[in-house]
């Protein structure tokens, strides 16, 4: 990707605050419908509890907002210093509705390095909530304003951290400490994807968990549940929902690609020279009535697949006059695999092509199948072709 095209991919995300280490963090649009989500749940209750801050209690609710994305921010950057000692590439820190995420090439992780790496951002919250309590100690008495304010971002910085920490340590992804359930059943078997289902897993248990704390538990003791509270988990319940989904499902495509093979997958195929005539496809149709028929150029590399409607349907007296090329749907350049071709490299592979067929050939060049982009997902994905 050039560097162009990346700067304007980053800026579609959000507003780009900058870089640390070669690593841009990006401010997600979203950020913003959180913020104002915050002033407008925070500001009225702390105007009705401390009556003395007026309009000002707006301006603490906005300033919580802001200590939350500066921990989220830390968080964050914990993740990504933990994972450049163990030489990951980092590609972006994104801070956004839910929180924030780093991307990073996790390739070369394995169960023990990606504990530690995940485990970095809890830690680094845990560490700044005792700052802010060692901060709160040498505050002074809150007998003006200005120190009820200081005291009450202190005690709120505290706080966020300390729930950002724990909650993240949850054992469910796409919390952090999914990790540690991913880890354990890839150790023990020896199977990452194997672990990613496990975690993700765990982390659909934690939202059925927390509904039902936060919905049952009044409702048993007689009582409605909060609003607020109500609303708050349900739409972070929601997001770890679709965490963990696409945890899940991302880890069960991974785990199908080793099946994902070029030459099983094909349909039998049969080629012929793109400077023949229709007739001569013709003959070679009645030798083989059901194969799909792929051309092939000068230089023997496929080029173009027999459109079997316009085959049927060109005039017996043009048939010996007519080309194969006048029949045929055109392959992009490359648009052919190797019928050894599997897994990963396969896929990677065949995304780069805007194609939706693909040749098939032997380690000899000769075109053995007709490979179907349907096909390939449906091998990856485990549903049927629609």
């Amino acid at each position: 990707m050039s560097g162009s095209t990346k700067e304007m991919k980053e800026k579609r995300e959000g507003l780009v605050l900058g870089s640390i280490g070669g690593t841009p963090i990006i401010l997600a649009n979203s950020w913003f419908l959180i913020a104002a989500i915050t002033v407008m749940i925070f500001g009225p209750q702390l105007e009705r509890n401390f009556a003395g801050l007026g309009w000002r209690a707006y301006g603490v609710a906005f300033a919580y907002a802001l200590l939350l994305l500066f921990s989220v921010l830390i968080h964050e950057l914990a993740h990504a210093v933990a994972a450049k000692l163990y030489g990951w590439t980092t590609h972006k820190i994104v801070l956004n509705l839910w929180g924030g995420h780093t991307e990073f090439d996790f390739s070369k992780a394995t169960p023990g390095k990606a504990l530690v790496v995940a485990f970095a951002g809890p830690v680094a919250n845990f560490v700044l909530a005792g700052l802010g309590w060692l901060v709160a100690m040498l505050l002074p008495e809150a007998t003006s304003l200005t120190t009820v304010i200081l005291v009450l971002l202190s005690n709120i910085f505290i706080w966020a951290n300390l729930l950002i920490g724990a909650f993240n340590i949850l054992p469910g992804l796409p919390l952090d400490g999914g990790r540690l359930v991913e880890s354990i059943v890839w150790k023990t078997t020896g199977n990452q994807e194997k672990g990613t289902v496990a975690a993700g897993w765990a982390g659909r248990i934690i939202v059925v968990v927390m509904i039902a704390v936060v919905l049952a538990v009044p409702l048993l003791q007689g009582q409605q549940p909060e609003l607020t509270t109500t609303f708050i988990v349900v739409l972070l319940a929601g997001f770890l929902w679709m965490g963990a989904s696409a945890s899940i499902k991302g880890a069960t495509m991974r785990l199908r690609l080793p099946a994902v093979s070029a030459g099983t997958l094909a349909t039998p195929a049969v080629s012929a020279s793109i400077e023949c005539t229709v007739a001569q496809l013709w003959t070679l149709r009645g030798q083989f009535p059901q194969e799909p028929i792929v051309l092939f150029g000068q230089d023997g590399r496929p080029t173009a697949v027999v459109d079997e409607y316009a085959l049927a349907h060109v005039p017996p007296q043009a048939a010996l006059i007519t080309p194969a090329s006048a029949v045929a749907r055109s392959l992009s350049k490359g648009a052919y695999v190797p019928d050894v071709a599997s897994g990963v490299e396969l896929v990677s592979y065949l995304a780069q092509l805007p194609d939706t067929e693909y040749a098939v050939i032997n380690l000899d060049g000769k075109v053995t199948g007709l490979l179907s982009q349907a096909k390939v997902v449906a091998a990856m994905t485990g549903k049927p072709i629609s």
